[in-house]
């Protein structure tokens, strides 16, 4: 038996990407996972993929910038598991658009995925989390620690995730739950794929934000979560950790 065997991990996002890659990871530490994503396809291809481990995945659709599907979901996996012990929030989507041609949708939609989601997940299992002392991590981005062009709406919520979780990190620093936020630079998963900017961009304003040491793959991302709700970092709480390469040192 492993030290994380009566664990359970919440991990949001979990289809693709950092997500997926933070799903193999705690479940290689040992973890029981509860994968909330709100593509099913995904979600099955993933579960399809695990073989040995699959027993110990169990896939939830969720969407969630919906506060009901967060709450009921999160609900139902600590009714199944007894407990909660890590949730990461994963979930994110990303667009590059000129601010004046952000439409209400596309504002909507950035903010109720990357930023509302966030907070649904982390209301609803906040009190499972305090019971275990556990431990909360949120992905934010360089993108919410430093201006950047051409990605207003993306920027702002994850400035706000940043803000989120050090807010939150001060309001339960009395209880046993740690708090902490990872920000990456560019990672090489399907949302860096499927991303483009517009054409008539200044690339003067967009080269900046490429960095120096190329992209990160997604498991170099899921390491950094599997630490941080690791008893190895009990120290750790209220941070940001960036994991872009030195993007942000300057």
């Amino acid at each position: 038996m492993t030290k994380n065997e009566s664990k359970v991990a919440v991990i949001t996002g979990a289809a693709s990407g950092i997500g997926r890659a933070t799903v193999i990871t705690m479940l290689d530490q040992g973890f029981q996972v509860a994968a909330m994503d709100v593509d099913t396809a995904g979600l099955d291809a993933l579960s399809n993929s695990l073989q040995s481990n699959k027993e110990r995945c169990d896939t939830y659709m969720v969407d969630v910038a919906s506060k009901e599907q967060c709450h009921s979901t999160i609900s139902q996996i600590f009714e199944k598991n007894g407990r909660i012990d890590v949730l990461a929030n994963i979930a994110g989507i990303a667009r590059s658009e000129h601010m004046t041609e952000v439409s209400e949708t596309s504002w909507n939609q950035m903010v109720g995925v990357n930023l509302s989601g966030v907070f649904w997940c982390s209301q609803a299992a906040i009190p499972f989390l305090i019971e275990s002392s556990g431990s909360l991590i949120n992905i934010a981005s360089c993108s919410g620690l430093m201006g950047q062009a051409y990605t207003v709406a993306y920027s702002a919520t994850k400035g706000g995730v940043i803000a989120m979780t050090k807010s939150l990190a001060m309001e339960y620093i009395k209880t046993g739950i740690r708090i902490n936020a990872v920000a990456p630079g560019s990672v090489q998963t399907q949302l860096i794929d499927n991303y483009s900017i517009p054409e008539d961009v200044n690339m003067d304003l967009v080269k900046p934000y490429m960095g120096f040491r190329g992209m990160a793959e997604a498991e170099e991302i899921s390491n950094v979560i599997s630490f941080l709700a690791s008893y190895d970092a009990r120290r750790i709480h209220g941070a940001v950790i960036t994991v872009d390469g030195g993007l942000t040192a300057g």
